[in-house]
């Protein structure tokens, strides 16, 4: 692969930190013991809203098949519910439970409150700023 070699620093260093990122957030929240894709499906109905079983697989890009276990964990548990969808009767929508809005809603809280805490203390306005720029050039890693 012919690459800079600055390219590849940041992507090891980008990996790393993001990694600790992770790690750290989970830490922070009580996910109940979710997998790390109980945790996504979770989160992103947290995040857009309502959608169908196809709609998660495809954002979470895996095949349809795929999701059908991590639902029915979570329906299980009592953290999302079903129901029609009103513009074509064939497909159910999948929506957070209040259970499941509830366990969304106080981890991001606390992972919120973590960070911005720990932004506050340990970077000066300055540094924040910058990486508030690093953000808008970091964002162009996840379009398609």
């Amino acid at each position: 692969m012919d690459v800079s070699e600055s390219a590849a620093q940041a992507a090891r260093e980008l990996r790393v930190v993001f990694g600790r990122l992770y790690r750290r957030f989970k830490e922070l929240s009580d996910n109940q013991e979710l997998t790390p894709s109980q945790a996504s499906v979770l989160s992103r109905l947290g995040k857009d809203g309502d959608a169908s079983a196809s709609d998660l697989a495809a954002a979470e890009r895996v095949r349809p098949q795929a999701v059908v276990p991590t639902l029915a964990v979570l329906s299980e548990r009592g953290l999302i519910e079903r129901r029609p969808d009103p513009d074509d009767g064939r497909r159910q929508l999948i929506s957070l439970s209040p259970a499941g809005r509830a366990l969304f809603d106080d981890a991001r809280r606390a992972g919120d409150e973590w960070l911005t805490r720990a932004m506050d203390e340990l970077y000066t306005e300055t540094e924040r700023r910058t990486l508030i720029e690093a953000m808008a050039l970091l964002e162009r890693l996840t379009q398609p």
